[in-house]
């Protein structure tokens, strides 16, 4: 019997119950295309979608990948100012390239080398460490409010405003900035060309954003030269002060990618393991007795459904790749969500385990761009869901229910609207459609029992 043709793979334009649940779609092209070739229109690279484990580790651990377009199509490729992939901005939107450029994530070696090492002196676990009593101080704050309430959006009044505060406190930023930086930081996350509705004022609004960022933090190192405070941003200056190579342009442009990078991913990461965990009770209840398993759960719970579901990278030299011949210049985009359901690395991948040992998943990334913040970002989740298991279990799912944000790639709910159980006789709840007992529609055209 022939397979059906699966269609050209896109990271947009996807049904909102296939981006709540996105994994059958992406077994498909891995049972049949782990390496999954979409040619490109005229005047336009080839798009190699990357759905296997093994292929994706290849691409993110190989220097024949890198960050850079410019790169892949300069001869000889040079890799030591690399402009961003995605998005990139036109012309008129200076700022907001010019400060994406500075990014770490978008940097080849070896001027990522060299602020890599710059930050790794700085961003240490001692300051992570230092941080712990704080994030549990504001996740207790942050649950004490919602418990006032009879209903609650999660993610507005907990996973949203969680993981800024902590990046303010580690930053050295007053907490009175908190929400307009988020705010700010939502507008300049609509440069990404994954977002459905960017486009040329999207673009706009996050190069608007992008310039009052960019001139908070930059007064804001200005006026931690000849401190003493001990925030990430004071340890940056003092270095540059020391003859390391970082100017205020540079520490403002990192702030930025710190604040963005870590605010909405960590808020995604929440927001999904509670998801995850009113979908199984057990799970839950097991958590709630025995926390001590909660740093290998929150392994897990990213393996299982990882914040960020795709990165890309650009071809600098032809290199084979899952049985396709990649041609300079073509672009790789990796489905990281994909890989960590491989069932040929993981047993039962669709299967959430808290006592699966530990693995090399990759939803914090691999190689040399492997998530510079992800023991913070550990962490947080591990503070704010421990925070969340004296909430949980009296809470269920009420109104709207859940709404993901339409984005495949930073992926995870705009709104989970929870009944708090702070009124007596009031349990009844709206289903999520990820109960314990539910069954999840598949978008293949089906219908399987919730993992």
């Amino acid at each position: 019997m022939l397979f059906e043709e699966l269609p050209p793979f896109d990271l947009r334009g996807w049904p909102a119950e296939a981006i709540a649940d996105p994994y059958p779609v992406y077994l498909r092209y891995r049972a049949r295309s782990p390496v999954h070739h979409v040619p490109g229109l005229p005047g336009e690279p080839d798009t190699y979608y990357v759905f296997g484990y093994d292929e994706v580790v290849q691409v993110l651990t190989s220097p024949r990948f890198g960050r850079s377009a410019d790169a892949a199509n300069t001869e000889p490729p040079v890799a030591s100012s690399a402009c961003p992939t995605a998005p990139r901005p036109a012309d008129r939107h200076e700022t907001l390239r010019t400060m994406l450029r500075n990014w770490l994530v978008f940097l080849d070696p070896p001027r990522h080398t060299t602020l890599r090492t710059l930050l790794s002196k700085e961003f240490t676990p001692r300051i992570v460490l230092g941080l712990r009593e704080r994030m549990q101080e504001i996740a207790r704050e942050l649950l004490a409010e919602m418990r006032r309430k009879e209903v609650v959006d999660l993610v507005a009044e907990f996973t949203a405003p969680f993981p800024v505060m902590v990046i303010c406190e580690l930053l050295g930023v007053e907490r009175r900035h908190c929400d307009w930086l988020r705010e700010l930081s939502v507008q300049l996350q609509e440069a990404s060309t994954s977002r459905a509705g960017s486009g040329t004022d999207g673009l706009v609004r996050a190069d608007a954003a992008a310039r009052q960022l960019v001139e908070f933090f930059r007064d804001h190192a200005r006026r931690r030269h000849g401190g003493d405070a001990e925030d990430l941003v004071s340890l940056l200056v003092r270095a540059g002060e020391q003859g390391e190579p970082l100017t205020d342009d540079e520490i403002a442009a990192t702030c930025v990618h710190l604040l963005t990078a870590g605010h909405e991913t960590t808020t995604h990461a929440l927001a999904k393991s509670a998801l995850a965990l009113l979908d199984r009770p057990d799970t839950l209840a097991e958590l709630c007795t025995a926390e001590q398993l909660l740093p290998g759960a929150v392994q897990e719970l990213v393996r299982f459904d990882p914040p960020v579901q795709a990165v890309s990278r650009w071809a600098y030299q032809e290199e084979a790749l899952g049985g396709h011949r990649i041609r300079r210049g073509a672009k790789i985009v990796l489905m990281l969500g994909s890989a960590n359901r491989d069932a040929c690395h993981f047993p039962h991948p669709d299967v959430l385990d808290v006592h699966r040992p530990p693995d090399r998943h990759l939803g914090f990334g691999l190689g040399i761009h492997f998530c510079l913040g992800a023991a913070l970002a550990r962490t947080e989740v591990e503070t704010g869901l421990a925070a969340l298991l004296e909430f949980l279990p009296g809470a269920s799912p009420t109104g709207p229910g859940v709404r993901y944000t339409d984005d495949l790639v930073f992926h995870g709910p705009a709104e989970l609207w929870l009944d708090t159980g702070a009124r007596p006789g009031n349990r009844a709840g709206v289903p999520l459609g990820v109960r314990s007992n539910s069954v999840r529609p598949d978008v293949t055209g089906g219908a399987r029992p919730s993992g």
